[in-house]
């Protein structure tokens, strides 16, 4: 079974991952509010199941995964089946573009960063949210990932790895949050400046 595969036969349990986890998922979103526009022409890159999408008030979004798409389409985002390294649009189409927990599971992280690049306007924000690998929750991660059937096939990055391919696609004044530092389930966490404690790291980028 290949990973789209599993996304779309699992795309029910995937989404419900969120009803059950809202502390942590509230602390996701804390970062990405940070540094998401909320305003402009945004576009989702692996959008899932639509969740931070419909929260970000992202316009557009792509997914290989024809059933997690159909669950985005229902929460309102215009979604559209294709892959992060060949995107379905025209050149300097959006004013910003989104990619949460998908840098994992790219088939081409450099191809997939240049169209990226492709499809933002010049000083167009690209936004990473990722696992980092080079925290403890990432570590974890990594450790048990052949116990979950999202991330069995999924290779974890570490943030410099991640910086160092935005730099080469061109994108620079970087700026980095991370949450989930102590990953309790108890409140929502303020996310902090920086990577390498937080499990979860958001990253902004700007296209030179």
């Amino acid at each position: 079974m290949n990973k789209v595969e599993v996304f779309d036969q699992n795309s029910q349990e995937y989404d419900q991952w969120f009803d059950s986890h809202p502390v942590w998922f509230q602390s996701e979103l804390n970062a990405l509010d940070k540094v998401v526009p909320y305003t402009g022409y945004g576009l989702e890159i692996g959008i899932g199941t639509g969740r931070f999408a419909e929260k970000c008030a992202i316009n557009r979004g792509i997914d290989p995964s024809e059933n997690m798409a159909r669950i985005a389409e229902q929460r309102g985002t215009k979604t559209f089946l294709a892959k992060a390294e060949n995107l379905p649009f025209l050149s300097e189409t959006f004013d910003f573009a989104v990619m949460i927990t998908t840098v994992c599971f790219l088939d081409d992280i450099q191809q997939a960063f240049r169209e990226t690049a492709r499809v933002l306007k010049k000083n167009g924000k690209f936004i990473i949210g990722m696992i980092d690998k080079g925290s403890p929750l990432g570590q974890k991660y990594q450790q048990n990932k052949e116990d979950n059937p999202f991330y069995r096939d999924a290779h974890f990055h570490s943030v410099r790895e991640i910086t160092e391919y935005l730099g080469n696609m061109g994108f620079g004044d970087l700026e980095y949050w991370q949450t989930l530092v102590t990953a309790s389930e108890k409140e929502p966490e303020e996310p902090q400046h920086g990577y390498g404690e937080g499990g979860f790291v958001v990253i902004k980028a700007v296209l030179q």
